[in-house]
């Protein structure tokens, strides 16, 4: 049968090009995590662009995945010239607004941060797990691809050196959940580290209902405030099963040695161990970058240098052009087991 699913249109034309590219590489990437046929296409249908593929016998939890494609809005099968609507089965755990509310200068797109947390996770071993994982952002800034991932039914943790995003993350959280009012507990405390001090963390359990917050059942939202470089003595060894991040796209970044800041590449070269450290195997990392300030081989040899394998077609592609100083990239590569 073949499916067709609509693309979502963007407010700016000049992007439309690129969010086609980009809806196109994530659905080959969740075809192929699922032992489909990657042979999808971009097609205009009665003056529209739709991403179209033939599947037979696709079944229920592989359609459930591709469902939540981050930028499709209408799906349909198509018969001898005529398209009969499918139900998209997105299921978030949380309203889809989640990532979205929270405005700020700076602020990554949510459906790229989307779609880079589910390439990261077909990538890994675990794209067919129906357990919620654990993913983490180990340069989170306000939270956005920690929100995505709450919405998707998992576990978040973020990791930022700026304490003043931490604190804007949680007060939007906090507000969040008393506007939908769900039951929820804030904690604080921090994390002591081998001669690197202490890190600040705020942890949050809720659940989107009663029940499966009073039998423990529900997610939890992790905050902490320190360098993303120490990122495995806060979270522990093989914590987490995926790692999505949008490093800075400036020249410089992250607190130095000596009070002041460092390349972005070095900031890469120095946290890769600990993100390494904290995979589990089997796991996927997913960092996006500025190609004008940080070139895509270098990121694929540090990460390669690190011990991950880089991920080939259909995740050798994700540059597109954002704003005059933005031109911006993917890297998806996995841990061994």
């Amino acid at each position: 049968m073949q499916y067709a699913l609509l693309i979502k249109s963007h407010a700016n034309a000049r992007y439309t090009q690129s969010i086609e590219k980009l809806a196109l590489a994530e659905l080959q990437c969740m075809m192929q995590a699922w032992g489909m046929d990657t042979a999808a296409k971009i097609e205009p249908i009665a003056g529209a662009n739709f991403l179209t593929f033939w599947a037979v016998d696709m079944d229920k939890q592989a359609w459930r995945a591709i469902s939540r494609h981050s930028a499709i809005c209408f799906a349909a099968s198509v018969e001898q010239g005529l398209m009969r609507p499918i139900p998209l089965e997105r299921g978030g755990y949380l309203p889809d607004d989640i990532a979205e509310v929270l405005k700020y200068k700076g602020k990554t797109n949510a459906d790229f941060t989307m779609m880079a947390l589910h390439c990261a996770i077909a990538a890994s071993d675990f794209a067919k797990d129906e357990k919620p994982l654990a993913i983490l952002d180990p340069v989170c800034g306000r939270g956005t691809a920690l929100f995505c991932a709450l919405r998707e039914g998992h576990h978040a943790v973020g990791v930022e050196w700026n304490g003043k995003d931490i604190a804007e993350a949680d007060r939007y959280f906090a507000r969040y959940l008393k506007y939908h009012k769900m039951k929820h507990r804030r904690e604080t405390g921090s994390i002591t580290m081998q001669g690197a001090g202490n890190a600040k963390e705020i942890r949050y359990f809720f659940a989107n209902d009663a029940e499966s917050y009073k039998e423990g059942r529900g997610k939890t939202l992790r905050l902490l405030t320190g360098d993303t470089k120490k990122a495995d003595q806060m979270l522990g060894s093989k914590s987490c099963h995926v790692i999505a991040g949008d490093l800075p796209y400036g020249v410089q970044h992250g607190p130095g040695q000596d009070g002041g800041t460092k390349p972005i590449q070095t900031l890469l070269e120095g946290a890769m161990p600990a993100y390494v450290k904290i995979l589990k195997p089997g796991g996927a990392i997913a960092l996006s970058f500025n190609t004008y300030t940080l070139s895509r081989q270098t990121v694929e040899e540090t990460v390669r240098s690190a011990g991950l394998t880089v991920c080939g077609f259909p995740y050798s592609d994700f540059s597109h052009w954002v704003e005059q100083a933005v031109n911006r990239d993917l890297v998806v590569a996995k841990k061994g087991n």
